[in-house]
């Protein structure tokens, strides 16, 4: 398991691994990153996986791309992560691949984005990367994956006074998905539209 991975220090060996191997074993590789970096993420970023998963996010493939967002969606859950997600300059990519063709590649960038943006840096990294309407455009479709984790990362946006200037023009996108068969997505977007009402 992911505890064995780690006891034996085949994070490194792994990141290098990606940079070079077969399409379908870096598939494999991204799937036991995954797993272990729930647990640990120190070393992964020692060894410079953020720098190659980046890379990564523009890779023809859509299972690499969609399973390099998600194990940056796992980095950008510890707070080391989050620093290393700013200072290596991810957030602009996750931004553009809101806009990938492939739902599970939109899902998992937005994860990523939402775990991200918990950080000032990461919040003006988003803005300077004019993240707000690809985000508003997965929250209007009604069938998107990631509608729910649009909402959040607009959410932490509208934090932002520019981003609470702009979203307050779009709070019929927030009102609508107050009907979503989801009951999270209305809670997201009930806590959304209170974000942005808010008077200071």
């Amino acid at each position: 398991g992911a505890g064995g991975v780690l006891r034996a220090g085949l994070i490194p060996p792994l990141v290098l691994k990606l940079k070079t191997e077969l399409d379908e074993i870096q598939e494999l590789i991204l799937d036991t990153l995954s797993s272990c970096l729930r647990v640990e993420v120190s070393e992964a970023l020692a060894a410079g996986a953020v720098t190659v998963l980046k890379e990564k996010l523009s890779h023809p493939s859509t299972a690499i791309r969609s399973k390099a967002a998600w194990v940056l969606l796992e980095i950008s859950s510890h707070a080391e992560g989050k620093i290393a997600m700013c200072s290596e300059e991810v957030i602009p990519v996750l931004v553009r691949l809101l806009e990938d063709t492939q739902p599970e590649v939109q899902a998992n960038s937005t994860g990523a984005l939402m775990f991200a943006l918990v950080t000032p840096q990461g919040r003006s990294s988003a803005m300077g990367a004019e993240a707000i309407p690809p985000l508003l455009t997965l929250v209007a479709e009604e069938t998107s994956k990631a509608r729910l984790n649009a909402i959040k990362t607009l959410t932490l946006l509208a934090e932002l006074p520019e981003g609470r200037e702009t979203l307050l023009d779009h709070r019929d996108t927030f009102q609508r998905c107050l009907d979503d068969p989801s009951e999270a997505v209305q809670r997201a977007a009930e806590i959304a539209i209170t974000v942005i009402d808010w008077k200071p």
